[in-house]
Parts: C-alpha cells; sequence; structure tokens
C-alpha cells in the first residue's frame, strides 16, 4: 500500500510538474484517486504529515523577524480581513444552509484563515519569504494563527492550560537554544537538534499545554532567526521537511470522496477565492503599502486553510456537524490549493499585466518599508546579495579600475532582504533595498550611467523579468546572470542576457584556477631555488 502511495505521488507529481504546475497539486489528485481506489488514511500518514507541516512552520520561524508582527498592517490588516470576511461569508452560510447563527459564523471564520503551508511553501520556492511582501503574507498568517487559538477553544477542542503560561518565558531560554545550535556541528546532530526542536520542544510541548503544535514549532524557529548558522539549519532540514509534506497532501485527499452536491458546493466557495485576494488587496493598500506588494501578498494568502479542517473535525466529532461538511471543506481546501499554487507561481507576470489597472488603487504617501533605493553614480549594479552576488561584489570592488583608465568604476548591490540589506551595509558595501521583480523599481531606476547588471537572484522568474524589464526600457549594456540548469540559460539568453554561468560548473572553474595559480607559484618557487 505504501509502494503505490509513493508511486503514484511520484507519478502524478511529475505530471504536475511537466505542466508548469506545483508538484504538490499532483500530490492532492495523488490522494483523491487513491480514495477513489478504496484506500484510507492510516495513523502512520497522519504522523507524517503532521511532521512535515511542523518542519515546514520551523523553517519558516528561521527565516522570521518577530518585531515585524507588531506593524499595523499586519495585526490590522490580518484583523480586519478576518473580521469583514467572517461576518460576511457566515451570514451567507447561516442563509443557505440548515446551521445555527453561530455554527456559521464559526465556520465562516475557519474559511477566512489561509494556508500557512501552501503560502510559505510557494514563498520559499520562489526565495520570497524576506522579501517585504512575503514577510507581511507570514505575519499576517501569525496573526491568524494567534486567533485559532481562541476559534479552537470555541469549538470545543482542547482550552489552553494554565501552564501555558511558561510560554511568555520563551524568549528567556534563547541565549541556550542558540549555544546548542553551535555546539550541533554540521552533521547528523545539526538535523536531529532541528527535528528536536520542530517535533519535540515546539510540537508535543506545545500540545501538552493546550496550544497549537503549528504555534510552537514556528515560535522555536523563530528563537533562532539571526543566528549565523540558522540558515544552514533551513538546509539540512529542506529535503526531508519537502518528503513528508507530501504526506500532508495525500492526507486533504484521503478524507473522502465527494459527492455531486459536495463538489457543487466546495467549486461555490472555491470561486469566493478572488473576492478574497481582493479583500486582502484593498485593506492592505489602505495601509499605504504600494499596489504591487499588496497584489503579492493578497495572492500568497488567496486559500482557504488546513486548519479549516482541524476545526471541522472537532465540530463533526462533538455532533455539531455531519461528516458531510468535513468533506466539502477538504475538497474545498484541495481546490483552494490546485487554484492558488500555479497563480502564485506566475504572480510576477500576473502583476504585470495588470499593472495599470492596479495602480489607481495606491495613495500618495509611501510605506516605511518601500522607500526607493537611490543608487547614485552606480556603474555596475549586482541584484541579489546572496553568496554569489556577495562574491562577485568583493571581487569588483578589489578590481575597481577601469581597464586602460584611472578612473574607477562604482559597484552597488540590492536585494529584497532587509536582514541581508542591513548586513551589507555594516560590513561597509554600497547599495540599498529593492526587488527586481518590482515594475515599480524599473520605473524610477536611472539606466544612463549604468554599464553592466550582474543577476545573481536565486529565482529563475526573478532573473528573466529583470532582464526583460533592463531590455524593454533600453539598456545596451552587459547583463550578466548565475543560472543553476541549462534550460534555465536558454530563457535568460532568449530574454537578452549576453552571458549566463551555471553555478557549479563555475565553482570547479573557480577552484581549478586557483589550483592552477597555486602549482604556477609553487613552480615559480622551485625555480628560483634551483637557480639559486
Amino acid at each position: 500500500m505504501d509502494a503505490l502511495w509513493i508511486a503514484l505521488a511520484f507519478l502524478l507529481g511529475l505530471l504536475a510538474r511537466h505542466l508548469e504546475l506545483p508538484a504538490l497539486v499532483g500530490y492532492l489528485v495523488a490522494g483523491f484517486v487513491l480514495n477513489a481506489l478504496g484506500q484510507r488514511g492510516s495513523e502512520l500518514l497522519d504522523q507524517i504529515a503532521h511532521a512535515g507541516v511542523l518542519l515546514l512552520l520551523f523553517s519558516v520561524g528561521l527565516k522570521l523577524r518577530l518585531k515585524s508582527l507588531i506593524r499595523p498592517d499586519v495585526w490590522g490588516g490580518g484583523g480586519l480581513h478576518l473580521a469583514v470576511s467572517g461576518v460576511a461569508l457566515g451570514l451567507g452560510l447561516w442563509g443557505v444552509s440548515a446551521l445555527s447563527l453561530g455554527q456559521a459564523l464559526l465556520l465562516a471564520a475557519t474559511l477566512g484563515f489561509s494556508s500557512t503551508v501552501l503560502a510559505a511553501k510557494v514563498l520559499e520556492e520562489k526565495a520570497e519569504l524576506r522579501a517585504f511582501h512575503g514577510r507581511l503574507a507570514i505575519g499576517i498568517l501569525i496573526i491568524q494563527d494567534l486567533a485559532a487559538l481562541a476559534l479552537m477553544a470555541v469549538a470545543g477542542a482542547a482550552a489552553p492550560t494554565p501552564w501555558a503560561l511558561l510560554v511568555l518565558g520563551l524568549p528567556l531560554s534563547r541565549p541556550l537554544v542558540m549555544k546548542i545550535l553551535d555546539w550541533s556541528g554540521h552533521d547528523e546532530l545539526l538535523v536531529l537538534y532541528g527535528l528536536a526542536l520542530a517535533l519535540v520542544v515546539g510540537g508535543l510541548g506545545f500540545e501538552h499545554l493546550g496550544l497549537s503544535s503549528e504555534l510552537g514549532a514556528l515560535l522555536l524557529g523563530a528563537l533562532l532567526a539571526g543566528h549565523p548558522r540558522a540558515m544552514e539549519l533551513s538546509r539540512s532540514l529542506w529535503s526531508l521537511k519537502e518528503v513528508l509534506l507530501v504526506g500532508f497532501f495525500l492526507q486533504i485527499g484521503l478524507l473522502g470522496w465527494p459527492s455531486l452536491a459536495t463538489v457543487g458546493g466546495a467549486a461555490l466557495l472555491a470561486l469566493l477565492l478572488p473576492f478574497k485576494a481582493a479583500l486582502f488587496f484593498l485593506i492592505l493598500v489602505r495601509f499605504r503599502l504600494r499596489t504591487r506588494t499588496a497584489f503579492l501578498a493578497a495572492l500568497a494568502l488567496a486559500s482557504y486553510s488546513e486548519f479549516a479542517l482541524i476545526v471541522v473535525k472537532f465540530m463533526v466529532g462533538n455532533g455539531q456537524l455531519s461528516i458531510d461538511w468535513l468533506v466539502l471543506l477538504a475538497l474545498t481546501v484541495a481546490l483552494s490549493f490546485v487554484i492558488a499554487a500555479p497563480l502564485n507561481r506566475f504572480a510576477h507576470a500576473l502583476y504585470e499585466r495588470l499593472e495599470t489597472r492596479l495602480a489607481p488603487f495606491e495613495r500618495p504617501e509611501r510605506h516605511p518599508d518601500e522607500q526607493p533605493v537611490s543608487l547614485g553614480s552606480t556603474q555596475i549594479l549586482i541584484l541579489g546579495m546572496g553568496h554569489a552576488g556577495t562574491a562577485a561584489y568583493d571581487f569588483l570592488k578589489k578590481r575597481q579600475h577601469v581597464p586602460g583608465q584611472h578612473k574607477m568604476l562604482m559597484v552597488s548591490g540590492v536585494d529584497s532582504d532587509l536582514v541581508k540589506v542591513e548586513r551589507h551595509i555594516h560590513e561597509g558595501r554600497r547599495g540599498g533595498y529593492a526587488d527586481a521583480e518590482d515594475p515599480g523599481f524599473w520605473h524610477h531606476l536611472r539606466l544612463e550611467g549604468i554599464k553592466a547588471v550582474i543577476l545573481a537572484m536565486p529565482d529563475p522568474e526573478a532573473k528573466r523579468i529583470a532582464t526583460t524589464q533592463l531590455r524593454r526600457r533600453g539598456f545596451r549594456g552587459l547583463i550578466g546572470a548565475v543560472s543553476s540548469y541549462p534550460e534555465e540559460e536558454k530563457a535568460l539568453k532568449a530574454a537578452g542576457a549576453d552571458m549566463t554561468f551555471l553555478a557549479f560548473n563555475e565553482v570547479g572553474v573557480g577552484l581549478a584556477e586557483h589550483v592552477w595559480e597555486a602549482l604556477e607559484k609553487r613552480a615559480g618557487r622551485q625555480a628560483e631555488s634551483a637557480t639559486a
């Protein structure tokens, strides 16, 4: 049975990827196919799925800045959306179903939540968890998780115990938690430490306190945010987390096979997703956010949450709802994933098409975190200041003289991650905050003095959009890009890049050059010694 699940998940995930859809769409379909074949979920699958979700949220916490939660656009935007959508949808459900007003409002509140799993996964895949819209979306999701604790108590789930107050002292343990990370080395102990924090302390520990294990995993990850080795820990858990998450998507499909009436109800709820996203967009632009930021965050939040299934399970167990509601919600959540995942995959391209229609919604005042970057007299611009971008910056900084001339070339680097920007400025590098996928950035960027642009962002779509924007605005200088795969290299050259470098090939070439130079120096010293 397990072999069938793995084989079907792989084949349908591969088919989805071939159709340029996220693989998780294939996993969801695999769950429904398995259900049609008479398969049912198991305790083992439940545990695998739960572990995958906890590891995902732990990884999100590793990249989180808790002070971002106190911003008005996060708690105000998230709270206002829950209130408006909950009341409007609750009254609608009460009018068209046999539910009492209280049940309808409770169910509507669960549908107001967005999927943390889906949003975190699509943002992580595009390396946008630390971009401004990514941090905004994750912050709103955390606000929703906090509201979920109260909702679970209302639904009849376990209420927090008096010992839950111990969580308030969690920040006091941060020095010890970070010190143990230093002691864990770089091998299997590092992975085990991450698993212990996410599954044992954050998962089981918070459950024993009557709190959400998902919230616990996220907060434990946040304790380590900012540690120099936090990203190393995240990378070490990446493959394990991705495999375990397949169980989560299979689990949704295995919850039950829907009747025609259930399919119709789920389809109607899925049709409300554009209104959910539109409400997020309208609320966020009122908080002085630019239309692009509001659009990308709203699209990341345009799904129904797996938390709805948890609440409905409690309500079914308490006899408040029939099992049909659980099947309906399972299909609704699955449909929202199928719709939202590909939309987020092409979110930036969608905004480019809709930019002129959305621009009138933007307020004249600018959010403090979205001030445009000033590049001054920059002549070489590096987009993306991760490992590759930083290495390129440092290399060019050492060789600033123009060949054959005495004047200097000015180098600047920009990134959409404010944490990276602050670190680079502190270390003496020149640059600022900007998102290369933002059309507004290109509208305000003066290209006259720039001679070359290096694209070192991790997301292939971001590099393609940046190349297209540069050529569209008449840039005739050099464009060089780092690529991970041959097909990405072809797409970048088709968009207008002059040169591309396959990352792993260049690492090998660079290493060989250093070895060759060292051999030449050694041979030279030996020759000098022999002559002497």
